[in-house]
This record gives structure tokens, sequence and C-alpha cells, in this order.
């Protein structure tokens, strides 16, 4: 992402200009633009407090509304929260209510049930075509697999195989996994300053393998949700693959619309 300046008069000419151009882009859109690369570039860490929207309209020289504007549709975006009285802040996986962002496993009987997770396997390898593909990588990168378990009370419900880019988490190992006590996007975060923006999932059902049914509990053959994700940085980068298992017994998949 090219740097752009603290100032945005010569934007503003873009943004004031015919609306049927292919460039344009409205002026808190550019200022929201901004603020990513500030994001990106880790001058406000997450959990920290960014400069307030008087701060930012001076040093953006644009009105404090346009500054607002720009907050606010981060904000609805889980980039930044807003805490009253005290300021806005670059959102965190440390925040426990992030945690539910991006499981959207519920116990059947309702309620919110805490998972434990369980690393079993840590390596490295090296990109195959499917992974350099999901990654954006070039075949033969390296790369690290993680398998881990996921417990609701205790119960293992999920099985996780999840492939991260060499480049990025080269030095992850089982013991660093087995040591965090935080979730796994929370380690990412504190450890290697990744944080998880958003997601796509696909979801299908298929059958339990042996190895899978023998670390789920379940019957060889029970039916599982499939959930394979690709989770993305700033700047829209894939920072994470993984294929999950899910055991649908005592839990449904739950999501939310409009």
């Amino acid at each position: 992402m090219p740097v752009m300046p603290d100032s945005i008069d010569s934007l503003k000419g873009v943004s004031s200009g015919a609306a049927s151009s292919p460039t344009f882009s409205p002026l808190y859109r550019q200022i929201k633009s901004l603020l990513l690369q500030r994001l990106e570039s880790g001058e406000w860490r997450p959990g920290e407090a960014i400069p307030s929207e008087s701060e930012l309209a001076t040093r953006f020289n644009v009105s404090q509304g346009t500054v607002r504007k720009a907050i606010d549709e981060m904000a609805a975006e889980n980039l930044l929260i807003r805490r009253q009285g005290k300021g806005t802040f670059v959102a965190s996986h440390d925040d426990p209510r992030a945690f539910f962002r991006f499981l959207r496993l519920v116990p059947l009987s309702g309620g919110i049930e805490q998972a434990q997770s369980v690393p079993l396997e840590c390596w490295r390898a090296k990109a195959g075509p499917e992974v350099a593909r999901m990654l954006e990588l070039n075949i033969g990168d390296p790369i690290n697999i993680v398998r881990r378990l996921l417990q609701f009370a205790g119960k293992p419900v999920v099985v996780d195989e999840i492939y991260l880019p060499g480049s990025i988490f080269g030095t992850v190992t089982l013991e660093m996994l087995r040591d965090y006590q935080g979730s796994l996007y929370s380690f990412f975060e504190n450890r290697f300053g990744i944080r998880m923006i958003r997601a796509e999932e696909r979801l299908r059902a298929v059958p339990a393998d042996r190895a899978s049914a023998e670390l789920l509990r379940v019957a060889e053959g029970s039916p599982l949700l499939s959930v394979e994700r690709v989770s993305f940085s700033y700047g829209d980068k894939p920072v994470e693959w993984r294929r999950g298992l899910y055991s649908t017994n005592e839990h449904c998949y739950f999501n939310e619309l409009g």
C-alpha cells in the first residue's frame, strides 16, 4: 500500500470532481484509508487509543465530521472500538468479545461456553499447490502447520488443521502454543503482530474418518460439519488457512444475519 501524506488537500480535488470518475472516492473514505495505513504500519497497536477526532481532523486538514464518519465505518467493521468517556481504541483479539466474531459455535442448550484450545502438533513444511493458492504463496514456500482440538466443558468439539505462512509465523513452536493462555488469534496478535481483520468460510457436511472420529470421540462415519476458512489481515492479506471438523451432537453453527 503506497504511503500517503498526512494532509490530503491534493486528494480533495479528486473527491470534488465528477462522481463518474473511476478514481472518485468520498473524502471520509480517503481518511479511512489513511487510518488503515496507520494500523497496518503499527503506529497504533491493538488495544491502544488513537488520537481524538479533533487531533486527526487537524492532522489530515479535514473537518471533524469527516473524521467521525471514517471512524464510525471502521468501528462498524470491528477495526476500532469506541469507549464512552475514554476515546477510540484499536480493536484487539485480547478482548473476550472478539473471540466470538470468528467462532460461531454455540451449545444447543443455549448460552455461551468458553472454549479451550488444545494444541496437538506443529511442524514446518513446504506449500503445495492448494496452500499456495489459498495463502497467495509460491509453491514450495515455507509454511507452518498446526493441528489442535477445541474443547467445550472438557469435551472435544472441533479439530482444526491450520496453515500459516512461514515468512510470518516461521518461529512458532508447539511449546509456544501450549504455554499461551489466550485464544489462538490473540497469540498471533501478541507474538507475531498479526491481527485477523476478516475471514471467508465455506461449510459442508462430511463423514468422520477414523482419525477425526477418535479425536472427537464420535463413531466413524458420523456426520461432521466441515468449515474451511481463510483469514485476512490489514491490506486484505491472507495469513491463515484452516480446515476444521465440527461435531454438532451438542453444538450448532450460529450466524446472525441483518
